[in-house]
C-alpha cells in the first residue's frame, strides 16, 4: 500500500504547491510533476532542487528564499545598486534615513568599483571606510557564521528622520 500523502509531495517542486511571485508577490501555483511555477503576469519560474534557487525562465534571474521572502541573486553591480537605491527611497517614504549599508560578502568584488573612498580600504591598513550613496559600507559576516548572508543581499541600518544631503536624495529632486 502506497502512502498517498508522501506521494503527493513528490508531485510538486521543492517549494511546495504554491509560492509568492518574486516580482509581484501574487500567490502562484506549481505545475504538478514539474519543477515549475507559473505566474500569469511574469511567466514561468523553475525551482532548482540542487541549489534551491528559483529561476525566472524568460530573464534568467535567480532568487533564493530566506524566512519566506525572495531575494534576487545579482550578477551585475547595477542590480544590487538599484536594489539598495530602492530600499533607501522606501526608508525615506517611511520617515527614516539610513546610517550604514551592510552588503553581503559575495558582492564585494562586484560593487568594489562603485564605492566612494578617500583612500585604500582593501589593505586594511587605513581606517577610511568605503561609501555608497554617501553612506558608510560594511560587508556582512561570513555566511558560515550567519547562513542568512548566503541569501540576503544587504541590510540598512536606520534612524528616524529625513536624509541629510545623501547623494541618492538628489536623484529625486
Amino acid at each position: 500500500m502506497t502512502n498517498f500523502s508522501s506521494d503527493l509531495g513528490l508531485q510538486y517542486p521543492i517549494f511546495g504547491p504554491e509560492i509568492s511571485c518574486p516580482h509581484c508577490r501574487q500567490t502562484i501555483e506549481a505545475l504538478t510533476l514539474t519543477d515549475t511555477y507559473l505566474c500569469p503576469r511574469h511567466g514561468a519560474f523553475e525551482a532548482d532542487p540542487k541549489t534551491s534557487d528559483l529561476v525566472h525562465l524568460q530573464s534568467g534571474r535567480h532568487w533564493r528564499r530566506w524566512n519566506n521572502e525572495w531575494y534576487r541573486q545579482h550578477t551585475h553591480p547595477d542590480g544590487i545598486r538599484f536594489e539598495i537605491h530602492e530600499a533607501l527611497d522606501r526608508l525615506y517614504t517611511e520617515g527614516y534615513r539610513a546610517t550604514k549599508v551592510i552588503i553581503a560578502q559575495r558582492y564585494r568584488d562586484l560593487v568594489y568599483a562603485y564605492l566612494e573612498r578617500n583612500s585604500s580600504w582593501r589593505g586594511k591598513s587605513d581606517s577610511a571606510q568605503p561609501k555608497l550613496y554617501g553612506l558608510p559600507v560594511n560587508f556582512g559576516p561570513d555566511p558560515e557564521d550567519e547562513p542568512c548572508w548566503n541569501t540576503i543581499n544587504f541590510e540598512l541600518e536606520k534612524e528616524p528622520g529625513i536624509p541629510i544631503r545623501y547623494p541618492y536624495f538628489r536623484l529625486f529632486e
